[in-house]
């Protein structure tokens, strides 16, 4: 896998945010570089300068365990930084990203019958799953309610990114939006890095980048991130303001895909709203069935 361009972009980017003080080096003067330079990256990472150097340039295929465990300390990554460091390694070398198998194409929207019965227990929280595509692959009943900005009409296959940068709606309902953005795309570089076959990231990377110029900012940054747990606020155009919690579950049955749960804090006007909310999401759909016979 020639991933030479994405190598050197990540670990450019990377060495520019690290002060020479922050590194427990003396900066001393007529620096012309932003962060590190390539001889004080070696020097931390206790490799050659040229050695390193052929590393920036992407040559990163053959590299061992151990110097890419020096070189992630000496540019201080953090979790989620190390392993889309060690992704691009393994492309590079031709083997299979992070132990995960090669994903069948499953058809978005058409979950098996198991997982959408498990996604239909939870009653009181924001329950789907979303593919590594950003493609909303599934939803409770309450998840429908809540996405309904981002569901629409049907007429498309929900996707998170798209509706992120592309529906002028979505500043309405993420009022952090530029933070929300931020982590969409650097879960989107994360994926890219771990499955870099995968066409259908390819052309979602390529669709935005044409059409969004925040996106290709973001992307340009070579920012990477794990979802795993927070805390998200939103305003819903039929019950305001929610201020949610996540978690993030991976499908190990389902290698790509993740199940997240939104709930409120117990008692909280949000708690409430989500409750709100589901009374309205259930006489959405009655009358929908109704008026379909």
């Amino acid at each position: 896998m020639d991933n030479r361009a994405e190598v050197r972009e990540f670990l450019m980017t990377r060495r520019a945010r690290v002060t020479p003080e922050a590194a427990g080096l003396t900066a001393g003067s007529n620096r012309r570089v932003d962060g590190l330079r390539r001889s004080e990256v070696a020097l931390l990472a206790g490799v050659s300068v040229e050695y390193y150097s052929k590393l920036e340039r992407g040559a990163i295929a053959g590299a061992s365990s151990s110097v890419l465990e020096a070189l992630s300390r000496a540019l201080q990554l953090n979790d989620a930084e190390h392993a889309h460091l060690l992704d691009l390694a393994r492309a590079a070398d031709g083997i299979p990203s992070s132990g995960r198998a090669r994903r069948r194409t499953a058809k978005a929207g058409a979950p098996r019958p198991s997982l959408q019965w498990a996604l239909d227990s939870v009653t009181e929280a924001v329950a789907f799953v979303r593919d590594q595509r950003q493609n909303l692959i599934a939803t409770n009943a309450l998840g429908r309610a809540f996405y309904s900005p981002v569901i629409g009409d049907g007429g498309r296959v929900p996707n998170l990114a798209r509706f992120q940068f592309l529906d002028p709606a979505a500043r309405e309902f993420y009022p952090d939006w530029d933070l929300f953005a931020e982590m969409c795309v650097a879960v989107i570089r994360a994926e890219a890095g771990r499955d870099p076959h995968d066409k259908g990231i390819q052309d979602l990377v390529g669709e935005l980048s044409t059409r969004s110029e925040a996106f290709r900012t973001l992307w340009a940054a070579h920012n990477v991130r794990t979802h795993g747990s927070g805390i998200k606020r939103f305003t819903h155009p039929v019950v305001g303001e929610l201020t949610l919690v996540y978690e993030e579950l991976a499908l190990t049955a389902e290698p790509g895909q993740v199940m997240l749960i939104y709930s409120a804090e117990p008692g909280s006007p949000s708690a409430e709203r989500l409750r709100l909310l589901a009374s309205w999401g259930a006489d959405a759909t009655g009358a929908t069935r109704a008026a379909h016979g």
